[in-house]
């Protein structure tokens, strides 16, 4: 089942909603420096999130096409979710078992999320992110009494896992960039985690959400596997390096570290000149 992306759309699919079948020519030194980008997002994902303001522009750099591109990075951001997911559960700061439904209801919410681009305009998303990005690293920027220690909850954890997780899935399907962000901000908020334990949770869910919305690129036959599996090995283990560096000094490293991400992702949607707020601003 193509997907089919509408005018505006951040992730630049032509306005006649039309996939683009042609490639480039996947060559060794290609397949290496995608490999090498993989590795540095999996590096900064597994602490912050926002891999993917990595691994998406560098494929279309290289020359694969806007839906081809999203499809393949799902492909490969599992793998660098699913080995930041390994390694804080062996840390002993994620129960993989107790979380199990909590990652079945973000998988579902992304699935559908993919399903509804069809119908969602894009235009949506890419106005308001920059602005949701900016509040959250103010957010973490300010608030100085979040630390690794958890906090007063305000919301249930049946309730959260109801309704927080599968709307920030759907996120995930439809849009994608700054899920990391945005499940962190709720881990913290209302969950009341501290950041390491926020961290590794939001790792589980973005592997969960990542498998919905994978599952249906690849049902719609736009993942370059090859290239996929290469980016997802360098995922792997720069996912392993920066979450074992997390889990080494907490909060000192991903407070500053989402922080920068989140300012970072804002700029570069921003930057784009087919921002809907650039648009409409007329600059």
């Amino acid at each position: 089942m193509p997907r089919h992306y509408g005018p505006g759309c951040s992730d630049g699919i032509d306005p006649a909603g039309q996939i683009e079948t042609d490639l480039p020519d996947i060559t060794f030194q290609l397949i290496s420096l995608l490999f090498l980008a993989a590795f540095v997002a999996g590096f900064i994902d597994s602490i912050a999130g926002g891999g993917g303001m990595i691994t998406v522009p560098a494929m279309l750099i290289a020359g694969f096409s806007p839906i081809h591109t999203l499809g393949t990075n799902k492909l490969q951001s599992l793998f660098g979710s699913g080995s930041a997911t390994l390694a804080y559960a062996r840390g002993g700061h994620v129960d993989l078992k107790s979380q199990l439904p909590m990652a079945v209801m973000a998988a579902l919410g992304a699935a559908i999320g993919a399903i509804a681009t069809t119908y969602v305009p894009g235009y949506v998303m890419q106005a308001a992110m920059p602005v949701l990005l900016i509040g959250i690293a103010l957010y973490f920027g300010f608030k100085r009494s979040i630390s690794d220690i958890d906090r007063h909850q305000r919301m249930t954890p049946f309730l959260f896992g109801l309704t927080v997780v599968p709307m920030i899935g759907f996120y995930d399907g439809i849009f994608g960039p700054g899920t990391g962000s945005f499940f962190m901000l709720a881990f913290v908020s209302l969950a009341g985690y501290g950041l390491l334990k926020a961290t590794a949770h939001t790792k589980m869910l973005n592997f969960a959400s990542n498998i919905g919305a994978f599952a249906v690129f690849a049902l719609s036959g736009v993942i370059v596997w090859k290239v996929g599996l290469a980016m997802g090995a360098g995922q792997f283990l720069g996912a392993q390096a920066g979450s074992h560096l997390a889990m080494k000094n907490g909060a000192k490293i991903i407070r500053p570290l989402l922080v920068i991400t989140c300012i970072a992702l804002a700029i570069k949607l921003m930057a784009d000149p087919a921002n809907p707020v650039r648009v409409w601003l007329g600059v």
